[in-house]
């Protein structure tokens, strides 16, 4: 019988190394391209909605505003995307990727494929895992809304 109490044995901890090493592929491969992870992930909203307000971005990837701020300014500087306040409520601050994200999208997806094919995942193997992470996650959002 398994010794549940072990840091091993600990679901937590597999998924929180588990993200450690995504981390890691995905600073290697984005690196070049001066992104980071974080960063990465709000390209990646635009990429799908561009012109979302700051709160609709905050609400998408589950950060506040003290994470968002800093992080859109220094994306702002580097060229990724500018900021405009909204026409239709001047409260509301909407993001807009610039031509160079629009240029980098491909080259970013190209070197993000290669780095998670060089670790052996299958496609089939990948979409059993996003089934899995997906229910585990609805679970566990679940519970909080339950307690």
């Amino acid at each position: 019988m398994k010794d549940f109490l072990t840091l091993e044995n600990q679901l937590c901890f597999t998924i929180y190394e588990t993200g450690s090493q995504f981390n890691k592929l995905y600073t290697k491969a984005l690196q070049p391209f001066g992104v980071t992870y974080p960063q990465y992930l709000v390209l990646l909203v635009l990429w799908e909605k561009n012109g979302r307000t700051v709160k609709e971005l905050g609400e998408k990837l589950s950060l506040g505003s003290g994470t968002l701020t800093p992080m859109i300014k220094r994306m702002e500087t580097k060229g990724w995307l500018t900021k405009e306040r909204s026409k239709k409520d001047e409260r509301q601050v909407c993001l807009f990727l610039r031509p160079k994200a629009f240029e980098e999208k491909a080259n970013i997806t190209e070197q993000i494929t290669r780095e998670i094919a060089s670790c052996n995942i299958e496609l089939e193997e990948y979409e059993q895992l996003m089934k899995q992470l997906k229910i585990l996650q609805h679970k566990l959002i679940q519970r909080q809304t339950v307690t």
